[in-house]
């Protein structure tokens, strides 16, 4: 199993709107694309800022190409992001599972 790793910051004034928007328009995107597993969101605000991670785990490196495409390395978005993020980050991190206890 492979795991895909996310971040991006907000507005502490946009914090609640965000992760509405990841619930809603998000979630169902990652659980619609073949190969998938499961998903994780943290969040945790400090100072003046939202951070999110998004964690999904996917049954190989190979479907997650399903979701972002043939460069999978970079992060994918939506056109609302922009309307949140602080920035877009370009690339996400993968991880290898290698145990679940």
């Amino acid at each position: 199993m492979t795991a895909r790793i996310w971040h991006g910051r907000t507005k502490a004034a946009d914090y609640e709107a965000y992760c509405r928007f990841l619930l809603e328009r998000a979630a169902p995107d990652y659980r619609g694309t073949p190969g998938f597993v499961k998903l994780v969101f943290l969040r945790k605000s400090k100072g003046g800022e939202a951070h999110l991670t998004l964690i999904t785990f996917w049954e190989n490196l190979e479907v997650i190409k399903n979701f972002a495409g043939a460069e999978y390395e970079k992060a994918k978005y939506y056109p609302e992001d922009e309307e949140y993020l602080l920035e877009l980050e370009e690339k996400v991190e993968h991880c290898e599972v290698f145990a679940e206890v």
